[in-house]
């Protein structure tokens, strides 16, 4: 089975968002070093919690420290961009670094309202431009446009991917012929469902492209289910308080959560986002991800994980590689 990362550089409630970037960069390195197959940055826009608001420049970093891992935007949100200027940055980033690039592609605010005013004048429009910007990019980067090029072309394009949480996102990706990714971790849709529809309604854009669809999954794993489920606390209350009143702005400590009072109704929330997660140790964790990876049919599980302490991240993504032997396979 092949694993990836998604990271969206959470800033601990100790460390600067200096550090948040640098801890991102030694997870690529840790993932590369592990057998991780891909490794990807997320995008979010006005949110005090992470640090991660320009991919494209945290990739330039983890692509210059690392040496073979794919590396990719988790996700591009395009209804901001111009098609011409990703393609470019893209390109770029797959003339630095050959054969190891992906442009992920969403369509999401990727943060609150005011922030996208001041991104775009004009981005709900966008988002139902987004077929079109979807083809304009695909064009540029398949180098296919008659008039213009988007330099510097690589020597291999970038994969470009459809990020989504819906049959709607599914049915993009197929119609266009891209990769596909279902954001489980953040979508109450059934991941075998969203997949079939892609699988079904894929048409390939060239004779040697076929379908190939990740999903992503929360997951926390430490020695002992119980170390887990005190590591996953820690960001199921930050998640919960995050948005109120400035409360855990950052990603708080395990004394700082395990001291934090609930409402009956955030206490109810904790529970609804446990059972969206997988939370467990290394035996546990297989057990889950080869259930979801069988029903789903998924060619990839990318896995998304929070912890306050970066080490235990790194552990956490250690030990799922060893419960796979993940090292063993030439990516």
């Amino acid at each position: 089975m092949k694993l990836g990362i998604l990271d969206q550089s959470p800033i601990s409630d100790d460390q600067t968002p200096h550090e948040a970037l640098r801890a991102t960069m030694k997870l690529a390195q840790t993932a590369e070093s592990l057998g991780y197959t891909r490794f990807w940055a997320a995008e979010h826009h006005g949110l005090p919690g992470l640090a991660s608001s320009v991919p494209e420049v945290m990739l330039g970093y983890i692509g210059a420290n690392t040496d073979k891992i794919r590396i990719g935007s988790g996700a591009v949100l395009l209804p901001y961009y111009k098609p011409y200027k990703v393609a470019e940055t893209y390109n770029m980033l797959g003339t630095l670094f050959p054969g190891r690039v992906d442009i992920g592609v969403g369509r999401a605010p990727g943060g609150p309202a005011e922030v996208s005013e001041a991104l775009s004048d004009n981005f709900l429009q966008s988002v139902f431009r987004m077929p079109d910007l979807l083809k304009d990019l695909i064009r540029y980067v398949d180098d296919a446009d008659e008039k213009i090029k988007a330099g510097p072309v690589p020597p291999e394009r970038p994969d470009i991917w459809m990020l989504g949480t819906s049959r709607k996102s599914a049915k993009a990706a197929a119609g266009n012929g891209l990769y596909y990714a279902f954001g489980q971790f953040m979508s109450d849709a059934e991941g075998k469902d969203v997949i079939d529809e892609y699988r079904k309604a894929f048409k390939p854009r060239s004779e040697r492209q076929g379908s190939y669809a990740i999903i992503t999954l929360s997951v926390i794993c430490a020695e002992t289910n119980e170390m887990a489920a005190k590591l996953a606390y820690s960001c199921l209350i930050w998640q919960v308080k995050k948005d109120k009143e400035g409360e855990f702005e950052n990603l708080p400590s395990l004394e700082a959560a395990e001291a934090a009072v609930l409402s009956p109704e955030e206490k109810k929330q904790v529970d609804g986002m446990k059972n969206q997660m997988i939370i467990g140790d290394p035996a546990t964790v297989k057990q889950e991800l080869e259930k979801i990876h069988e029903e789903t049919g998924a060619d990839e599980i990318m896995i998304v994980t929070l912890t306050h302490s970066p080490e235990d991240k790194r552990e956490s993504y250690r030990l799922i590689a060893e419960q796979f032997d993940l090292g063993k396979y030439d990516r």
